[in-house]
């Protein structure tokens, strides 16, 4: 996509999309339906971007990029290997109780880098499973079996055992030393994981867990906005790119008078404001180059420039207003937003794509652009390689943009819905 030109939004948007879903097409392991956390050499699998995977596939189905039969294998494969998957809780196993350790061999599925059983990641691996239940609804023998086969996987996870002293969702739990030592506090992400634990007709988490959670919420007026404060751009995106929360509110967004969407679109304008007003003074911020979120960096870096220490930073989680932030923003993170603003979210891609032509070179958007931090040559540097996380919500935001269809899947899991009325949602459809 060097030296990008285009005539439409519509054909912007279906070339990031395309080269975004290229990514599962060629870094899926055939054998076992894992997918690579990043396209750098021996980068091992994460569970994350394999529910992302199965939730991209019914998307290049509608698409034309890759056949229905060709879906239904992949997915298959996927499923059948999670359901056989070592599920004893040893070091060096895939998981235990249901859930999956964060990151996993790409070739035998066990357990690498002492990672966590990630309570999120699995949510995010059991939505993709029941976004393809829910698309493969066919009477054919390969549909029932995907069908059966996700209801089986969501069923057997024991959310009540995963529940911290307080109530709220455990961040995770390790053979070595157990539950780790901090919960889920504050709002982010984890929505999808508390719909998904409230709905199981096996291990229900109570309502009273959901509840103990939005009690540690953080309601804030930044910069006139009022939007619950979650400083990194992708967690008012990940819910969402299942979720549609237009219109259905829960207790808390009742009693504020707005919803997740409305908050996540305040989140994004945020974000855009906070680059324009650049307290850090970095080099690049403006009203087209913004977003900060949990990405790449230029690396664990102290430079002087102009007379000012600054500091970098490789992989974090950057955000607004308060940080952290060394320069560093995240066009992929831009571009998921575009459901929520795209009167600021589609000049942003363009600006990325049409200026910083190399950030789509190969395949999707990259991960991270910080023109504060230059070579020798004086040019910024920029991410190189691409990651499953930025080109799965990528591919799903764009398309629900578009047309809708993950959100229009999704209001048809009764997983989701049942999840979600546990969890207090009422209005529009629900």
């Amino acid at each position: 996509m060097t030296g990008l030109s285009v005539s439409s939004d519509e054909a912007l948007l279906e070339r990031l999309q395309r080269n975004a879903f290229d990514y599962f097409v060629r870094w899926m392991n055939p054998a076992n339906g894992l997918v690579a956390d990043t396209t750098r050499p021996a980068a091992p699998a994460s569970i994350a971007v394999v529910g992302f995977a199965l939730a991209v596939y019914p998307v290049g189905v509608e698409r034309g990029w890759m056949t229905r039969a060709e879906a239904m294998e992949r997915t298959l494969v996927t499923l059948r290997w999670f359901r056989n998957s070592d599920q004893s809780g040893h070091p060096d196993a895939t998981g235990y109780k249901g859930f999956y350790y964060h990151f996993l061999d790409m070739s035998t599925g066990l357990r690498v880098w002492r990672s966590e059983l990630s309570l999120i990641d699995t949510a995010l691996l059991l939505a993709g499973m029941l976004t393809a239940a829910t698309y493969f609804s066919g009477a054919s023998a390969p549909e029932v079996e995907i069908r059966e086969l996700a209801d089986a996987l969501y069923s057997r996870v024991d959310w009540q055992w995963a529940q911290t002293s307080t109530g709220t969702a455990s961040h995770g739990w390790k053979p070595e030393c157990g539950f780790l030592h901090y919960g889920w506090e504050g709002y982010s992400e984890g929505i999808i994981l508390y719909a998904l634990a409230l709905g199981s007709p096996t291990h229900p988490m109570p309502l009273s867990g959901y509840q103990a959670w939005t009690a540690t919420y953080q309601w804030e007026n930044i910069y006139g906005h009022d939007c619950l404060y979650a400083g990194p751009l992708f967690i008012h995106q990940f819910s969402h790119a299942w979720i549609d929360f237009r219109g259905i509110r829960d207790r808390f967004m009742r009693e504020k008078d707005s919803d997740y969407f409305i908050n996540s679109r305040q989140a994004t304008y945020v974000q855009r404001e906070y680059a324009l007003r650049n307290p850090e003074e970095f080099v690049g911020y403006g009203a087209n180059c913004w977003g900060l979120s949990a990405g790449d960096g230029p690396g664990n870096d102290l430079r002087y420039i102009n007379g000012r220490r600054r500091g970098f930073a490789s992989y974090a989680a950057r955000g607004v207003p308060y940080g952290p932030d060394d320069g560093t923003v995240a066009p992929a993170a831009a571009l998921a937003s575009l459901p929520f603003a795209p009167e600021i979210v589609l000049p942003a891609i363009y600006y990325f794509c049409e200026q910083h032509p190399e950030l789509a070179e190969a395949g999707g958007l990259a991960s991270g652009l910080n023109l504060s931090f230059v070579d020798a040559n004086g040019r910024g540097w920029h991410s190189e390689g691409n990651f499953g996380l930025d080109q799965g919500i990528a591919v799903m935001m764009i398309e629900n943009y578009r047309t809708e269809m993950v959100w229009n899947l999704m209001r048809q899991c009764g997983v989701i819905r049942t999840g979600l009325r546990a969890a207090g949602f009422t209005g529009d459809w629900l």
